[in-house]
């Protein structure tokens, strides 16, 4: 499986210090990738971010998504927007650490394409090169994101065959949910992203699961025993958030976050 970057908002830390940020001070985000990313500035890689936020949006930044436990993500309050920068109110503290870390604006659709240039060339490279099985496609919005991917994929040769996951991510793609499905060869539910978009009591995705099982197309759910990136057994409620996703009719469930601390994972899985 190739999972593509999709239209993904990051913060970038040329420095790879580690940024320490305070609750209830203020910091800057700025296209300007030429400065350097500090406690009171942080570069992204976006110039439209300006035009699409208002006073009193919601955004979170870091490099697994915010949860509501750790202090690796922070969550920002848009307070007011100068020109190209963005200036918000840090609502937690958190240390940013690493070069690059995901930036998401709660309920904003941000005008760049699901597929991407780089994606393309990193699909004509690497797909091409390991005959890729399947396609996630990330931050899928409509039926169309799907279209637009199989034309591309059926320019590459044995490529032609790839099935097509579409990664469900925000409202939007939640909203146009049956029209993906007809087009999908499976879903991918992403909890992180849409636990950002909607609130966590409104993250259940019974029906959709439903509705993939009728139609006979595998369901993919993420974002489960997050806390066994430091601890050795998972919680009760995430061991029965396990069960549940198996008993709801989910075809995979994915550890993207929890192996990226390499705490035991043997032991893990």
């Amino acid at each position: 499986m190739l999972d593509t970057g999709g239209p993904e908002l990051q913060v970038v830390n040329k420095t790879e210090h580690p940024i320490s940020l305070e609750a209830d001070t203020k910091v800057i985000l700025t296209p300007d990738q030429d400065k350097p990313a500090t406690s009171n500035l942080l570069p992204i890689n976006y110039h439209g971010l300006s035009k699409a936020v208002k006073k009193g949006d919601t955004i979170f930044i870091g490099q697994y998504l915010f949860t509501g436990n750790e202090t690796t993500s922070v969550w920002l309050e848009v307070d007011e927007v100068c020109s190209e920068d963005v200036v918000c109110l840090i609502k937690n503290s958190a240390t940013l650490s690493g070069t690059l870390y995901t930036l998401h604006v709660s309920q904003i659709r941000i005008d760049m394409p699901t597929l991407t240039d780089k994606d393309k060339e990193v699909i004509s490279i690497w797909g091409v090169q390991n005959n890729i099985d399947i396609l996630s496609l990330s931050y899928t919005r409509h039926a169309e994101d799907i279209r637009h991917a199989r034309s591309f994929l059926s320019k590459l040769g044995e490529l032609n065959q790839t099935q097509i996951f579409a990664k469900i991510e925000n409202i939007e793609g939640l909203t146009h949910f049956d029209e993906i499905l007809q087009e999908a060869d499976g879903i991918i539910f992403s909890r992180g992203n849409l636990g950002i978009d909607l609130p966590p009591e409104k993250v259940s995705i019974f029906t959709a699961v439903y509705k993939c099982n009728m139609m006979g197309k595998p369901a993919v759910v993420t974002r489960v025993v997050d806390s066994m990136t430091d601890n050795l057994r998972p919680t009760r409620a995430e061991a029965t958030d396990v069960a549940n996703a198996v008993l709801d009719g989910e075809f995979l469930l994915t550890y993207t976050m929890l192996f990226s601390s390499f705490f035991s994972p043997l032991c893990q899985v």
